[in-house]
């Protein structure tokens, strides 16, 4: 009998080796799996650092590119708005000359050339991308006007502009002074602010 248990060991040993290899071959597939699950995460990971970057570095570009846009369009700003002062008092020294005057011929060569000069001033304002704003009747914006006071005044329409005192100025989009206004406030017209109590 100690041949055939021998026998019986040597058929079982292959079967043992046999079970031991294709357990080491699925763990070796498994390690493998792993492996490349991490190499699959890791290069997602990567491209997606990858993608940040290049939106991050073209939003960096757009924003340069905008801010030198800017510093082009704009950078008369401040020199504009030391200029709005001469314009204004041109246009002052020119509305106290009274009309008699103005027909004596040294005073009425004096009122051509402070004219010429207030029209040439004007042109390049124009050129340069300054518009004056005059909002002599329109509805008031907070944006663009400033309030000096409020009159009352049964025919117009509250919140209408019913004086200009000193007029705006807007250099392309951007104001470089608010025009200041007298605006038409109507109590008659004034709703009294109702309190929802219901909410």
């Amino acid at each position: 009998m100690n041949n055939e248990e021998n026998d019986m060991e040597n058929e079982d040993l292959p079967n043992e080796e046999e079970n031991l290899e294709v357990e080491g071959s699925e763990s070796a597939e498994e390690a493998v799996d792993i492996n490349i699950k991490s190499a699959d995460d890791e290069i997602a990971e990567l491209k997606d650092k990858l993608l940040r970057s290049i939106a991050e570095s073209e939003n960096l570009r757009r924003r340069g590119e905008r801010q030198v846009s800017d510093a082009a369009q704009y950078a008369v700003t401040s020199f504009a708005r030391d200029l709005l002062s001469v314009s204004d008092n041109l246009r002052r020294t020119l509305d106290t000359i009274p009309e008699e005057m103005r027909e004596e011929e040294a005073v009425k060569v004096f009122v051509e050339g402070l004219e010429m000069t207030e029209r040439e001033l004007l042109n390049v304002f124009d050129k340069q991308g300054i518009t004056k704003i005059t909002p002599d009747g329109e509805k008031f914006d907070h944006n663009f006007h400033q309030a000096m006071f409020e009159v009352e005044n049964p025919a117009a329409e509250n919140g209408t502009i019913i004086q200009v005192i000193q007029p705006g100025y807007v250099l392309k989009e951007r104001l470089l002074r608010p025009a200041m206004v007298g605006v038409v406030k109507n109590k008659a017209n004034d709703k009294p602010h109702e309190i929802d109590e219901t909410a």
